[in-house]
């Protein structure tokens, strides 16, 4: 997976411009510098990280071990 739960929302959507409509639907502003995992709760957080990467088509096959 490309996008980390320790990523900025502003940065992610910067890179990723597709991924603005997940943010609208979880109810997460768009412009914060606040990381995913400071503004939504671990219930949710990992189905946000799974859709947000599938958004972008990323998964744990397109990342390499260190890098």
């Amino acid at each position: 997976m490309v996008i980390q739960s320790n990523m900025p929302v502003a940065g992610i959507i910067s890179a990723w411009p597709s991924t603005k409509d997940v943010f609208v639907k979880y109810g997460i502003d768009t412009n914060t510098n606040s990381s995913l995992d400071q503004i939504i709760s671990d219930n949710k957080l990992e189905s946000l990280v799974d859709e947000l990467n599938n958004t972008i088509n990323s998964s744990d096959v397109t990342c390499i071990e260190g890098g």
